[in-house]
């Protein structure tokens, strides 16, 4: 079985959470694949820089000089003090993105209707299978960054969707899970109250879900993730807290 689990932005902020997530990744079986972003370090240094931050529903818009932070926080600050402290727990990893070993090329989004600028998407057929085959039947962790690359350009891509595009693309040569870990048990019917976790989310209900409002905003695109992951051959998709990685605590999304 091959794990990918991706790892939440409020975690990777939190110094103290961060630690104790990786502690029991770490201890996880392998094979298994980590993916994280880094968008609030990255929209604090722009700010020390005197770089405007821009979004639109969410989504960063990355200009040239938004792409350089990008590049520096996701694919050098935290992508390589996350590998550091994975190899202090005793987890040989290996900090990459997208461009390393051409694994997750991209094409950078068309402008319209909105122009995100040095975006990528990802075509899942044409990820390195075998390379990432080959570091984990070596017992080397790849931990990915949320950048890919085309044409000799880095370009800025969403973190879950890499997380999703990896994991179908290894459902091609074994049995797949997917994990998204974040700050919050799970997908909660009143964020205010823990003994509202939906242990179960099926399509039928997704759908009642986002139409009462109770799904919205940012956990749409990170179900709607899942959802591509099991069409297109993972097996299982779990949301869960950061804390809970190693137990069954969580949301389990089904057909």
């Amino acid at each position: 079985m091959i794990n990918v689990y991706k790892i939440g932005g409020n975690v990777i902020d939190n110094a103290e959470a961060l630690d104790a997530f990786l502690k029991d990744f770490a201890q996880l079986p392998s094979p298994k694949v980590l993916i994280h972003g880094g968008g609030k370090l990255a929209t604090r240094l722009s700010g020390r820089l005197g770089i405007e931050t821009h979004m639109v529903d969410g989504r960063r818009i990355t200009d040239r000089e938004t792409l350089d932070v990008v590049t520096m926080v996701y694919g050098g600050l935290v992508n390589k003090q996350i590998v550091a402290k994975l190899q202090a727990l005793g987890c040989n990893a290996i900090g990459l993105t997208g461009a390393d070993a051409n694994v997750i090329p991209a094409t950078r989004r068309k402008p319209n209707p909105i122009d995100y600028g040095y975006v990528g998407d990802i075509d899942t057929a044409r990820i390195n299978v075998s390379f990432i085959q080959t570091l984990l039947e070596a017992g080397i962790t790849p931990v990915f960054c949320a950048l890919c690359h085309e044409d000799g350009s880095m370009l800025n891509c969403n973190a879950d969707t890499i997380a999703q595009s990896v994991a179908t693309a290894m459902a091609t040569v074994g049995e797949t899970r997917l994990t998204f870990c974040f700050e919050q048990l799970g997908v909660m019917g009143n964020l205010d109250d823990p003994s509202s976790l939906i242990p179960t989310i099926t399509p039928e209900l997704y759908a009642a879900l986002k139409a009462d409002g109770t799904i919205n905003s940012g956990m749409i695109p990170k179900i709607d993730n899942a959802y591509r992951a099991i069409e297109n051959g993972v097996q299982c998709v779990t949301i869960k807290h950061s804390k809970n990685i190693g137990n069954e605590v969580g949301t389990t999304i089904c057909n």
